[in-house]
């Protein structure tokens, strides 16, 4: 059975750190692109960051260059999200989903067809 499943998330202060992680069941990491995205209450849902079959291929929002750094461990099928200089902002419900598309890296809401069910991330003093 298909599966991905998020954790890392929690409470913390602005400048803080923070590593998510998605462990996926069902296939492997070497198959399909991760993804991750994040929303808040009322906005869409957006993308943040993916890593590509195989983890050539990296992308970042904007947002989160600099700051956020994807990686992937083949030996236990899961993606990691390392969240340093969190801000405010980065408040919301953290998403990993599988893309369906072999190859590639995009964080086009249409690439991808499992989600987790989410971790809560919040960033506050």
């Amino acid at each position: 059975q298909l599966q991905l499943v998020e954790s890392g998330g929690g409470l913390v202060q602005p400048g803080g750190s923070l590593r998510l992680s998605c462990a996926v069941s069902g296939f492997t990491l070497n198959s399909y692109a991760i993804g991750w995205f994040r929303q808040t209450p009322g906005k869409e849902r957006e993308g943040v960051s993916c890593i590509s079959n195989g983890g050539s291929i990296t992308n970042y929002a904007d947002s989160v260059k600099g700051r956020f750094t994807i990686s992937g461990d083949n030996a236990k099928n899961t993606v990691y999200l390392q969240m340093n200089n969190l801000k405010p902002e980065d408040t919301a419900v953290y998403y990993c989903a599988k893309s369906i598309h072999r190859v590639g890296c995009t964080t086009r809401l249409s690439w991808y067809d499992y989600w987790g069910q989410g971790t809560q991330v919040t960033v506050s003093s």
